[in-house]
């Protein structure tokens, strides 16, 4: 038996097989964080570099390009670096560090998410107030909340988390520091505590989600009443990337928590982290950059060639 004053590190779940398959996992892990570093760093340049893109919309999302690279680089590096040398080692530090990275930047994402619904609501909805309701000062003012939230968040997670006594040992079956797995290893009745702290973080998610889906019921209605199937097209054009993203994310997440423990299994729950805390960050650029015509155009400015009609 060990507690948590003796552990000094956590053993991560390895990826089975032969050296040829650690060395597949480490390549294929390799492109996606490449892909996220590439279309996220893309994102964040062009926006910054083009001035017709200075607008409430694309800052929130440079935002969530930053969110997306900070998540993907707090999982993936160590994943790659111990199928490349063939270990499971992640200090006890490190572990602190990656689940407080981790909560910080997912939960602030969705938060940012909330933010951007809003965004989109006041655009289509109360067009002729945008700038009023949504000028530079606000937007910082909302960022700000966001990364500040998130922060605050992350901070009463992982101090509570890792302020129970661990009696199960240091292995944890996932191949990241999860909340979820570090429970496991906690005494029999400990762990109520954050338990408590999860159901309360679940009514304030639950109700960011409430906020998202009557701005986009009021979204959906003020953009069926509009009479120009042009008009129709820009403003679907621009809420549905942010739709695709809020559904992804929340869709993984829900999953990867809320299912039930009956169908819960090592290699499903694989799976499901990497579906959560991998494939979003490096696919969010592409969804946004497929459909937005203006950030198509800046982006083909700085990558001739890119975009262009055939």
């Amino acid at each position: 038996m060990a507690n948590s004053s003796s552990i000094t590190h956590f053993l991560l779940l390895p990826f089975p097989g032969t050296w040829q398959l650690q060395l597949l996992h480490f390549c294929l892990f390799l492109a996606i964080y490449l892909a996220a570093l590439l279309g996220n760093g893309l994102i964040i340049t062009t926006i910054a570099w083009d001035h017709h893109l200075h607008t409430p919309m694309y800052f929130f999302l440079l935002n969530l390009a930053l969110l997306d690279l900070g998540a993907i680089s707090t999982t993936v590096p160590k994943s790659m670096d111990n199928s490349l040398w063939d270990t499971r080692d992640i200090s006890y530090a490190g572990c602190v560090l990656q689940v407080f990275f981790l909560v910080f930047l997912m939960s602030a994402e969705y938060f940012l998410l909330t933010t951007m619904s809003y965004d989109r609501y006041v655009a289509i909805c109360r067009p002729l107030h945008y700038e009023t309701l949504l000028d530079s000062r606000v937007c910082l003012h909302l960022a700000a909340a966001v990364w500040a939230c998130g922060f605050l968040y992350a901070l009463l997670h992982t101090a509570n988390t890792f302020s129970l006594p661990l009696c199960q040992g240091n292995a944890l079956h996932q191949f990241f520091c999860e909340i979820p797995q570090i429970l496991k290893l906690s005494c029999s009745t400990s762990y109520l505590r954050e338990l408590w702290l999860i159901v309360a973080s679940v009514c304030l998610l639950f109700a960011c989600f409430v906020f998202i889906v009557v701005s986009y019921v009021q979204i959906f209605r003020a953009v069926l009443r509009i009479h120009s199937q042009q008009g129709r097209h820009k403003a679907f054009a621009t809420c549905l990337p942010h739709l695709a993203v809020v559904s992804l994310f929340l869709s993984t997440v829900m999953f990867a928590y809320l299912k039930p423990s009956s169908i819960s299994s090592p290699s499903l729950d694989l799976v499901v982290a990497v579906l959560y805390s991998v494939v979003p960050p490096a696919v969010n650029p592409l969804i946004y950059s497929l459909r937005n015509q203006e950030l198509k155009a800046a982006l083909s400015k700085q990558i001739p060639g890119c975009f262009q009609k055939q």
